[in-house]
């Protein structure tokens, strides 16, 4: 039991140690990664843009096409106006004229309408661009600057890693369950020790048979106020030495 409360004491000074190296890089990693969210999303509403934009000029396009279409039936209505033998041929191509003068109007104003979108849309596109640009700039520098900081600690990340992988394997798997359930729960600290009768991660008395108990090192022991991983000064001194 002395070996597994040490594998874990040692497994909590390493992840300190990764936590330190985590800490150094500040706020940059979530500035990065909102930086790329908020690219990816202005990205995606240019293109959302551009394709109404295009789908309405096309659409203007198709309109005009069927405005010509339309003035073209006009002319030859109105050419029959004069060719009518009664009242009848005479209603019915007007009423064809009023219906085609209609469709024509209706079409116009679409593309009076569509014209405006497109105006609008391209000046959104114009707003939204130059954002985009000083955003992608800034996603430079951040990156530069992560990447410099993680370039200056990769080595010594490595190591530790690679002992922290070392030391995992050795983890009982219901210990080191429980240890990253607590580590997570409090913000990295899973392990604490006794100091001054307290626990060092909540700093809460521990009873004086609780302590006595501890200092066995034949069993794990939880923090009643916090729930951390209670171990003996001398598995810390034996680890720490």
């Amino acid at each position: 039991m002395f070996d597994r409360l040490k594998i874990l004491y040692e497994l909590q000074n390493l992840d300190d140690q990764l936590d330190e190296l985590e800490e150094l890089r500040g706020d940059l990693p979530n500035a990065v990664e909102a930086l790329e969210e908020k690219i990816k999303g202005m990205k995606n509403e240019i293109a959302a843009k551009e394709k109404d934009r295009k789908d309405s000029m096309e659409k203007r396009k198709d309109n005009e096409e069927e405005i010509e279409k339309l003035k073209e039936n006009q002319k030859k209505f109105k050419a029959q106006l004069y060719q009518v033998r009664n009242n009848k041929e005479y209603d019915a191509l007007t009423k064809e004229i009023d219906h085609t003068e209609d469709q024509i109007g209706k079409l116009e104003a679409e593309n009076d309408n569509l014209a405006d979108l497109s105006k609008k849309l391209s000046d959104e596109i114009e707003t939204i661009t130059p954002q985009l640009n000083e955003s992608k700039e800034e996603l430079k520098v951040k990156e530069a600057d992560l990447k410099e900081i993680i370039k200056a600690n990769e080595k010594e990340e490595a190591k530790l890693r690679a002992k922290r992988k070392e030391i995992e394997s050795q983890t009982k798997k219901p210990d080191y369950l429980a240890y990253m359930r607590i580590r997570k729960a409090k913000k990295g600290k899973a392990v604490a020790t006794i100091k001054r009768s307290a626990c060092s991660g909540c700093h809460n008395i521990v009873p004086p048979q609780r302590q006595l108990e501890i200092r066995r090192n034949n069993r794990l022991f939880f923090c009643e106020y916090c729930g951390r991983i209670l171990v003996s000064t001398e598995i810390a001194d034996k680890v720490d030495a």
